[in-house]
């Protein structure tokens, strides 16, 4: 039996739907704080293009991220019904199964190479099978990678423009418009870095998430090879061995079954020879009652022996 979670992707979505909704309620109720933190008092426009860059490369990465779970939720659906169509001993597994999923690529390319005569290598095609589902995460594992430098970059910046703000006041005699530079720019290195982290927190637990996602489905993808898909069609020297085993130990059957059905035989041919010999003795018996009866008839009735 394969072991595996069927449904492993959509838990993950409903998972993703909960906690966005959450915290769009927790945005929501905190908005007059977030819209002063953010918007309120800017004195340039470092803080919108620094979060706003930090937010498009989140979405960005979370809209790839749904997206492959919900390519991993067909290709689950996928597996299920192959793995039920070979249970059910359909004449065709890939019945009802989109040719674009894994698993019927799988039993197409196992099936092709078993027409050429050619040991299936399940090895090179499990690597194959990695390597090339591995490039799906490319992108989000880039972005999981750069979105807390980002907010160390939106933080470089920021304190930047406050060395600039405090540059001010050392060569200005009020020093009013550099106080308020340098205020501006720690505080908006303090948003782009609590937004940086946040977004990373959110974006990284479903990064890791989306990771065992693929993994559980190439893990039932392999088992359904090794136990559904390659006893069809390839035959290694153990294989042959172990069928070659059941073959001797079914011909020691039937070679006993014989024996016994002509054990049957030759007591069922005694038994028919005692019949035919007690069958025998009694027409005999008969036979001579008659010449007694027909000896008495003539007898009683004064006939000649000739009638």
């Amino acid at each position: 039996m394969i072991q595996y979670k069927t449904n492993y992707s959509r838990n993950i979505l409903f998972q993703f739907l909960m906690l966005s909704v959450l915290s769009g309620f927790l945005l929501l109720i905190n908005h007059e704080f977030l819209f002063n933190f953010y918007f309120k008092n800017q004195a340039t426009n470092t803080g919108y293009i620094v979060n706003g860059s930090i937010l498009a490369i989140f979405f960005l990465g979370t809209l790839r991220i749904v997206t492959l779970l919900l390519r991993y939720s067909r290709e689950e659906n996928a597996l299920s019904r192959f793995i039920r169509n070979v249970e059910n001993e359909e004449l065709l597994p890939t019945e009802r199964i989109s040719k674009k999923s894994l698993i019927y690529n799988r039993y197409t390319s196992v099936l092709e190479i078993s027409k050429h005569n050619v040991a299936v290598n399940h090895s090179a095609l499990a690597s194959t099978l990695v390597a090339t589902e591995s490039t799906r995460l490319s992108l989000p594992r880039f972005i999981s990678n750069i979105l807390i430098l980002t907010g160390v970059f939106g933080t470089i910046i920021s304190l930047s423009i406050a060395l600039l703000g405090a540059s001010d006041i050392i060569d200005s005699a009020d020093g009013i418009s550099g106080m308020s530079i340098v205020i501006h720019g720690m505080s908006t290195a303090l948003s782009t870095t609590a937004t940086a982290i946040v977004c990373y927190l959110f974006f990284g637990y479903f990064y890791l998430k989306l990771t065992d996602v693929q993994t559980e489905l190439l893990s039932g993808i392999e088992q359904a090879t090794t136990l559904y898909i390659m006893p069809r069609f390839t035959y290694q020297t153990d294989s042959m061995l172990h069928e070659v085993g059941n073959l001797v130990k079914a011909l020691h059957e039937a070679a006993r079954t014989m024996t016994n059905t002509q054990v049957d035989f030759a007591e069922a041919g005694h038994n028919l020879n005692e019949l035919t010999s007690t069958h025998t003795e009694r027409l005999t018996k008969l036979s001579s009652d008659i010449e007694q009866i027909k000896s008495l008839l003539r007898h009683g009735f004064r006939l000649s022996p000739d009638e």
